[in-house]
This record gives C-alpha cells, sequence and structure tokens, in this order.
C-alpha cells in the first residue's frame, strides 16, 4: 500500500499496531516512525495497544514490567495518540486476544513456525529460554490483527513475513470453516528520518547501545540532549555539509532538516562559515525544544495514575467490544459450545 493512499467515502480504514513494553523511545523511533503517527489519526481509524503478552517471552521483573507496560501507555499519549481518535489499550485486559491467539494455533503448521526467521534470532539471543510462547508468537500476532478485520498493518523490514502468516492463517481458515476474516495488507508510511549514533554514526541509533552518548532518548531532559550532541562524533573538516564521507556531520544535518524542514542546501548555507560547536548546539536546542512538550506531558501523565487506569479501562473496553464480534464468529465456525 502507498503511504499517501487517501481514504474515500465515510468509513476510515483500520490500521492496527501493537507496541512492546521494553522501554523509552529513541529520538530515531521518534523521527522515524512516532511523529507520523499524530497526523495518521486524522486519515484513518487507528488501533494501538501495548502488547504486553508478546512480552512475556522474555523474562523480566514482574513489577518492571507493569512499570514499563504503564510507561509505555502513557508514552503513546504523550507523543499524541488521542484516546478520542484512537483506540488505545493494553492487551492482556482485552481476553480475547488469548482466546483468538489459541484457535490461530490451532490453525498453524509446525513447519512453518518453524521457518520463522525471528523466532531463530531471538532463539539464538536468549538460548536459556527458548518457551514455547516464542515458537507460537506469530499465531498470538495474526489474532491480534484478525481480531480487528484490520485493513493495513505497519510493517518493518523484520515484520513482513509475520505479515504473510497472518494472512496464510487467515485464508486457510477461511477456506476451511468459512469467510470471516478480512485479509490484511502491509501499510508501508513514508520513510522517516533515518538516524544514526551519535557515537557510530555508521550504525542506526538503537535504545539497546552500552554508550550512553550514542542515544537521545525523547525522555532526556534540555542539558543531557545538549551535552549528547556536543559530543557527537564529527570529522577533523570543519565544513557542514551532506556528503557519504561525513557521516556523522549528515546525521546531525539529517536530524536538523528533520525538525526544521530545511533543506541541506539550506543548512550548509545557514553555517557557513561556522565552526561544528555552533552548528551541534543547534542542532541539540532544536532537538531539545521539539522534545520538551512530550516530556512534559509524559511527566503530567506519570503523576496521574487515575486518569491513565481510566483510559486503560475505556480503551479495554471497547477493544473488547469490537474483538468479541470476530471471536465469537470464529468460535461458532470452529464448533465451540457457546455460553448462553
Amino acid at each position: 500500500m502507498e503511504n499517501n493512499e487517501q481514504n474515500t467515502g465515510d468509513k476510515k480504514k483500520i490500521i492496527l499496531s501493537g507496541i512492546q513494553p521494553t522501554g523509552v523511545f529513541t529520538l530515531g523511533n521518534y523521527l522515524g516512525a512516532v511523529r507520523n503517527w499524530q497526523k495518521m489519526q486524522e486519515d484513518y481509524q487507528c488501533y494501538y495497544f501495548i502488547a504486553d503478552l508478546h512480552s512475556l517471552t522474555i523474562q523480566i521483573d514482574p513489577t518492571k514490567r507493569r512499570q514499563q507496560t504503564l510507561q509505555a501507555f502513557a508514552l503513546l499519549l504523550a507523543c499524541g495518540i488521542d484516546p478520542a481518535k484512537s483506540l488505545v489499550f493494553v492487551q492482556s485486559h482485552v481476553h480475547n486476544h488469548a482466546e483468538m491467539g489459541w484457535i490461530m494455533s490451532c490453525c498453524s503448521q509446525f513447519g512453518e513456525l518453524s521457518r520463522m526467521t525471528q523466532f531463530k534470532d531471538k532463539s539464538s539471543k536468549h538460548p536459556d529460554n527458548i518457551n514455547a510462547g516464542l515458537f507460537t508468537y506469530p499465531s498470538l500476532m495474526a489474532g491480534d490483527i484478525l481480531l480487528y478485520q484490520a485493513d493495513y498493518v505497519p510493517v518493518g523490514a523484520d515484520q513482513t513475513q509475520h505479515l504473510e502468516f497472518t494472512r496464510d492463517i487467515a485464508t486457510r481458515f477461511n477456506h476451511t470453516y468459512g469467510e470471516i476474516f478480512k485479509l490484511p495488507e502491509g501499510y508501508f508510511p513514508k520513510a522517516g528520518a533515518r538516524v544514526m549514533s551519535l557515537q557510530e554514526p555508521t550504525s542506526k541509533m538503537s535504545k539497546s547501545d552500552t554508550n550512553p552518548k550514542a542515544t537521545i532518548s525523547i525522555l532526556d531532559d534540555e542539558k543531557t540532549i545538549l551535552k549528547k550532541f556536543k559530543s557527537a562524533v564529527t570529522d577533523s573538516e570543519a565544513k557542514v555539509c551532506f556528503r557519504e564521507d561525513k557521516p556523522g556531520v549528515s546525521n546531525l544535518m539529517t536530524i536538523y532538516s528533520a525538525i526544521t524542514g530545511k533543506s541541506m542546501d539550506e543548512i550548509t548555507a545557514e553555517f557557513d562559515g561556522k565552526g561544528y560547536g555552533d552548528f551541534k548546539a543547534a542542532v541539540g536546542q532544536c532537538v531539545a525544544d521539539e522534545l520538551k512538550p512530550i516530556r512534559e506531558r509524559y511527566a503530567e501523565l506519570m503523576e496521574n495514575r487515575s486518569y491513565l487506569e481510566e483510559q486503560m479501562r475505556s480503551g479495554a473496553e471497547r477493544a473488547d467490544k469490537i474483538s468479541r464480534k470476530t471471536l465469537t464468529k470464529a468460535k461458532k465456525k470452529v464448533g465451540l459450545l457457546l455460553e448462553k
């Protein structure tokens, strides 16, 4: 699907996306994707959920998991996701996901699950915890998507196989039991800025980077942001211009361009004759100004737990009502005796 496709008619197309509660977004996540989510609400019916059931495949402290789930929910709202426009909820608060996940597992073949590249990758990273949930992860993901009859699912390079798997399962179910599920398509948003590490500018900025100077968290305060940009790796030429052999400077220009809307030529002209010190300070300040409202809104939300819990409850009720219709149809089709 093209990113600029417009919805026609009165009914907006549904986009569904699950976000694992695994920590705070980086500046790279924000400029690359998150900043577009707010705009997407105007053109699509957006369903966002915190995928806490999926996070169980990795063992972490239970208290930390609960806190990260709350933080992830608050972060979505702080980034501009409006519960009045979009459906926002926590996966485990809607029991239909677990039920549909089991039905999808029973429609999945061992062979196709064993071919999933993400299972192989994660198994190699956590060889001491290769659990069944990690293996059947794509079946639960298929259930998540099909429950809501989603038209589109935003997919990165590592998720296309899972989307194809979801389409295969839906087709198999529809053929075996009768048509229920809509086949979702991939949503490929217009490429956002590709933000690289501030210390290793040939590598992508990552929240798992062991060097704290390399990554900007969207919750970093102004002082921290300015300090990290001040120590960003550049080169010895002392000329602000966008070139392949200047990855550090080019990365800073990409960030500055993404926030200010200025072209590379305009940025080069703006800093002509100025040193890297002035340039780094300007980039750092524009990033700090961009992220300040998000940080402040997040802090407000985390202070108001009752509001967050009310939004979670409201979102879960709406999600339950929408997804139960599909789940009930699926249970009927496979021959489960429904409660009266």
